[in-house]
């Protein structure tokens, strides 16, 4: 199955008003942002995209918009996050039915399944699907675990073209490489070891703080690709403590409390994430602030 996937890809954020209901119109226009930022594609409904707090009509009412919104610009991925393998495909079908381009496949939640079962999943849906598919291996948050010695039967089926790896370990993407070459695109799920997996064969970024900081994610890919190594460090070390947000347990609410201050979307989640306060908030806030009075001058790093 034919698709090319590669660069930077946020994890887009599901913006909600102040009572929690979906703020379509607000979703995309930053959408429109995130696209003319210069980003490569788009993954709907993932963990950023407050997937497990929708509901099915939900999911498909934002996948829909953003396919429309988007229109053939970059490629258009849905977040599959289902408790069941059967959940799991009648969703897929559905985003199909919705115009995708493919799908970001995640082990199945609350269970957590042993390799055979995680395969056995990941097969099914693709053949529910017909859709290029992107396997999303994270078992820091998940505690599911697909080792690269693992993806040895998934390489023999076509439809599986990426691979996004969280595990916290560069030294996967090296692996991975390694053992099937130019098999599998393979994109950094780990916003603050972005430049590590580079190095070692990573072809993407599923980004989170991307929502806030458009221009800057695509600034320090571009550097990256064109093997401008020293400039790229130099504004890596500038994003660095704003990329760890995106590895914590609140990295929602920590990414749409940047994208607040920026202005570009409300920092409302669905509960059970609340609203930051107190010491925390203060923090995070204090963080942020502190990377938009130094942020660099893109013109001058690019040149």
């Amino acid at each position: 199955m034919s698709a090319t996937w590669r660069g930077v890809f946020p994890a887009a954020t599901t913006q909600f008003h102040e009572d929690e209901r979906i703020d379509l119109d607000a979703t995309m226009r930053h959408i429109d942002v995130l696209v003319d930022s210069g980003i490569h594609g788009l993954v709907m409904l993932g963990t950023v995209g407050e997937n497990g707090s929708l509901s099915g009509d939900e999911k498909l009412a934002v996948m829909r918009a953003a396919v429309a919104r988007v229109g053939k610009r970059v490629p258009v991925l849905a977040g599959v996050a289902e408790n069941t393998t059967a959940a799991a495909c009648r969703f897929a079908r559905e985003a199909r039915s919705a115009g995708v381009d493919g799908l970001m496949v995640l082990p199945a939640m609350i269970y957590h399944a042993d390799t055979r079962e995680t395969i056995h999943h990941m097969r099914v849906i693709c053949d529910a699907a017909e859709l290029p598919v992107m396997v999303y291996n994270n078992p820091v948050s998940y505690g599911v675990d697909l080792k690269p010695a693992d993806f040895e039967s998934l390489a023999r089926d076509p439809r599986i073209i990426a691979i996004k790896e969280s595990s916290d370990d560069p030294r996967r993407i090296a692996e991975l490489r390694r053992l099937y070459g130019d098999r599998f695109a393979l994109f950094c799920g780990v916003d603050n070891l972005v430049l590590e997996s580079f190095a070692v064969g990573a072809t993407g970024w599923i980004s989170g703080l991307v929502n806030a900081f458009p221009r800057e994610n695509a600034a320090l890919w571009r550097l990256l690709e064109r093997g401008a190594f020293e400039r790229a460090r130099e504004l890596y070390a500038w994003y660095l403590p704003l990329l760890r947000l995106d590895t914590l347990p609140k990295l929602v609410q920590y990414i749409k409390l940047a994208m607040q201050e920026v202005g570009l979307g409300r920092e409302t989640c669905r509960a059970p994430r609340l609203r930051l306060d107190g010491t925390e908030r203060e923090e995070v806030v204090g963080l942020i602030r502190a990377a938009i009075r130094t942020r660099p001058d893109l013109s001058a790093i690019l040149r």
